[in-house]
């Protein structure tokens, strides 16, 4: 399949990364060239190799323009195992997937540890010291950037504030459970309580199953395999059976869970479960928007434009659904954004592990927003809106970052949650 594609050429418009270099090696079929060389044995993989590799942002909007139906994804991941396995990055690099995947997100319980330490930063008026100081310019620009990006931090995360079980406002549509994931749940706490309640509104009972913590993505994302499938399984088995759907508001959980059937393909005991579950997976938008809702009671007044969030509209192919979901509000005055589909180099931790790259990306994601005149920009996955909002922050611009299911609540008639 991969020597298929190797000639057509359709996938390079697509690519962001040959768009900032057109460079033939820098693009899907020429990165498919240097996996298939490692693969056959003609080419030794080396410090060039993991570069390359780590350049993809992995936002597989290569996929749906290749007519030969390659999984690019899959080869990547693959190429980035083969990555970590060799350890063939950089020194600096290693150091800081290992903080992030291997002691961060490693756990529920790292991550909990870790979120109430940034918790104490970014609440205790530490940060602004920190910031005032100088200090910062004397740390070398990738652990600076890191220190700068750090999210930010809801009062409490949402597992600790929400039922359980949230009853239905209208019951009879049915039952969903609803993933709350690591970021989402600690930096979006009010994005949860906003899906939770248009759900609600929508005749939904909501599971949110306690013990749930991180579907395994931004390690799968980054050729760890291994600690993917572990949290996968034990995301799976924290939900009950019996569920209609499993509702996902962050577009690359929903992406990875949705091919949780492929991870677990070679485990007897697992395939089967993974593949069930992946098989009620939907995205908030794609979910809603094939069902009856609560009519608008608010007008939203705004203009409002959105953003693509890769692992939507590339590996789930959603993207008339959140725009059907915006355009149905009273007041609103949609404009479609110029390349809204083109990546904002947020892409998991590619921002984090090539800062110079990702900003290059983001300045034409804002620049395009800006141009649209919206006051309202609609993403569907915490990186996108992260990285959107500190890119519109740093150039000044006065332009409110929201997610659809928050949106859809302020049209409710409601403050947000």
């Amino acid at each position: 399949m991969a020597g298929a594609c190797l000639h057509c050429g359709l996938c390079l418009p697509a690519c962001p990364t040959y768009a900032l270099t057109l460079d033939e090696r820098s693009s899907p079929r020429g990165r498919i060239r240097l996996i298939r060389s490692v693969l056959d044995g003609s080419l030794t993989p080396g410090r060039e190799f993991a570069d390359e590799m780590n350049f993809c942002l992995d936002c597989r909007a290569c996929e749906p323009a290749c007519p030969a139906g390659v999984r690019y994804g899959e080869l990547i991941e693959h190429a980035r195992t083969i990555v970590h396995d060799r350890k063939l990055e950089p020194l600096a690099i290693r150091i800081r997937k290992f903080v992030i995947l291997g002691l961060i997100f490693r756990s529920r319980r790292t991550f909990s540890a870790f979120s109430a330490l940034l918790r104490i930063y970014r609440g205790s008026g530490f940060r602004e010291a920190v910031e005032r100081s100088g200090v910062l310019e004397l740390l070398p620009r990738s652990i600076r950037r890191m220190v700068l990006g750090l999210p930010e931090v809801a009062g409490r995360p949402y597992l600790e504030t929400a039922a359980e079980v949230l009853p239905a406002i209208t019951p009879g549509a049915g039952r969903v459970g609803m993933l709350t994931g690591c970021i989402m749940n600690v930096s979006f706490a009010g994005v949860h309580a906003d899906t939770a309640e248009v759900l609600r509104r929508s005749g939904f009972d909501v599971v949110v199953p306690r013990s749930q913590f991180c579907c395994g993505s931004l390690h799968g994302h980054n050729g760890e395999g291994e600690r993917a499938m572990r949290l996968a399984a034990d995301l799976i088995s924290s939900f009950p059976k019996g569920l209609d759907a499993i509702v996902v508001n962050s577009a690359g959980c929903g992406a990875f869970m949705k091919e949780y059937g492929r991870l677990f393909r070679e485990d007897p005991e697992m395939s089967g479960p993974a593949t069930a579950f992946a098989a009620k997976v939907a995205d908030f938008s794609e979910f809603l928007a094939q069902r009856p809702r609560e009519a608008p009671r608010g007008t939203v007044g705004e203009c409002v434009t959105y953003h693509d969030a890769c692992h939507l509209v590339h590996a789930q192919g959603i993207s008339r659904q959140p725009r059907e979901l915006i355009t149905s509000l009273p007041g609103v005055r949609f404009i479609e954004l110029r390349d809204a589909s083109r990546c904002c180099g947020s892409a998991g931790i590619y921002s984090i592990v090539r800062p110079d790259d990702s900003d290059r990306l983001l300045r034409a994601k804002v620049e395009a927003i800006v141009a649209s005149g919206a006051g309202i920009v609609v993403t569907g996955n915490p990186g996108c809106h992260l990285q959107i909002e500190r890119g519109l922050r740093a150039s000044g611009a006065d332009v409110e970052v929201l997610h659809c299911a928050t949106l859809l609540r302020r049209a409710a008639g409601e403050s947000p949650g």
